[in-house]
């Protein structure tokens, strides 16, 4: 289907542009997109070095196997054909809790590391499981605990009630999580979709022995903590909560959802970084030497994306410029009025699962027009919060596994999408119209 939609997208945009005009739009469009596209994938290049590198830490330290051995057995229920002692396991719940804090940066490498453990399972490279199909949904929906990002935005516009969007932000990502899982799972019952999963790679487990069991037995030997490191570990904890303190008292002059957004984006990544290399360094890993191996790895990848990246992006941009999103808001906004979603928040709809810079800059220009304390600041907002640019996490996580044929992931991504735009209108018409 990805195929289909890239040819019939960039189709579209060559014809829109010839009867607009737009043909010199579009063929600057589509060179400073394939330009962009590689600008950001070097960009990813130290960011997914150095957090693939966290994570080889983390698996060296062992505590990804007690991770997947602590929350496997309701991982499992999701993700039946991903045995628990996989290292996709640990690695997707570390990516789905870092999007949910709002941790896009350490979410992405998490995620590719999910992705790449996944395709060790897959016995046909190049074509995703229903496993990949639904891990990738779920990230496209979004599920989001603090929406850190748009929070910070409001307050530089002068919201009044900044942290306002949190419980319609709930609300909405939680329809776009529950219609990604349901549409993943329904779609892969599909005839043509069912006949299309690969098989799966499975382990050599023993009949009669758990599976939990059987991670925590046959891995290697346990590292045993080194009381001076714990000591040292304890003293790092107490002095870093006693700076926490003095950091909240020289800033008791803010509001406390101010504080609380600073707090939240300001510190939350650091003290990640700070935990996954505390805990490798008290077991006795050699924290430098796992660092350099991961980021081998991460650099890799991030080469690897390139061309995946350039294709989806040049298409979306060549679309944008052909005045495509203009010509869908105008034919859709008669109906989207009738379900009270104001027409200028439409195009934000429409670019969201197309463009992160984009969407972005359209709510930036709707909450500086309108107010971010406005039902369309507050609408525009939700749905920054609620859904994820889902062509360029396709394109990032299918990429770095070289998947060629996504069977149903477009229409389940977009389902989520579409139930995190339409529950955000819901919610904040009840809350805010």
């Amino acid at each position: 289907m990805l195929n289909n939609l890239i040819v019939f997208t960039a189709l579209a945009s060559v014809l829109l542009a010839g009867f607009s005009g737009q043909m010199q739009n579009l063929t600057t469009a589509a060179i400073s997109s394939a330009r962009g596209a590689v600008d950001l994938a070097i960009g990813l290049v130290g960011l997914m070095a150095f957090f693939l590198g966290l994570m080889r830490v983390a698996e060296d330290a062992g505590l990804l196997r007690h991770l997947a051995a602590v929350v496997g057995p309701i991982m499992r229920r999701i993700f039946p054909e991903v045995p628990e002692d996989s290292p996709a396991m640990s690695a997707m719940i570390l990516n789905i809790s870092s999007n949910m804090l709002g941790l896009g940066n350490a979410a992405t490498p998490f995620g590719i590391k999910a992705m790449e453990e996944l395709d060790k399972l897959n016995k046909s490279p190049g074509i995703a499981t229903n496993s990949m199909v639904l891990f990738l949904a779920i990230n496209t929906s979004a599920l989001a605990v603090l929406p850190l990002g748009v929070v910070a935005l409001r307050t530089s516009v002068g919201s009044e009630n900044a942290m306002g969007i949190l419980l319609p932000t709930w609300f909405a990502s939680g329809c776009a999580t529950i219609v990604a899982v349901a549409s993943a799972f329904l779609l892969s019952r599909l005839a043509f979709y069912r006949s299309t999963n690969p098989p799966t790679i499975t382990p050599d487990i023993p009949p009669d022995q758990d599976q939990t069991n059987y991670l925590l037995d046959n891995t290697p030997e346990a590292l045993t903590p080194k009381p001076i490191r714990r000591t040292c570990s304890l003293f790092f904890w107490l002095t870093l909560f006693l700076a926490l303190g003095l950091f909240l008292w020289n800033n008791r002059q803010l509001s406390p959802i101010a504080l609380l957004s600073a707090v939240a984006s300001d510190w939350m990544l650091p003290v990640l970084i700070a935990a996954l290399m505390l805990y490798g360094w008290v077991r006795g890993i050699r924290v430098y030497d796992s660092l350099v191996d991961g980021a081998k790895q991460g650099f890799e990848v991030a080469i690897r994306i390139i061309p995946y990246l350039v294709a989806i992006l040049v298409v979306v941009g060549m679309f944008r410029a052909s005045g495509g999103i203009d010509l869908f808001t105008s034919l859709l906004s008669p109906l989207t009025s009738l379900i009270g979603m104001p027409p200028e928040t439409l195009p934000m709809a429409l670019l969201r699962p197309l463009t992160g810079s984009g969407a972005f800059g359209v709510m930036t220009e709707a909450l500086t027009v309108h107010g971010a304390d406005s039902t369309i600041g507050y609408m525009v907002s939700t749905f920054q919060g609620s859904t994820e640019t889902t062509f360029y996490t396709l394109a990032v996580y299918y990429g770095s596994i070289g998947i060629r044929e996504t069977r149903h992931t477009v229409p389940a991504c977009l389902l989520a999408d579409t139930a995190g735009i339409l529950g955000a209108v819901f919610i904040v018409n009840l809350f805010f119209g």
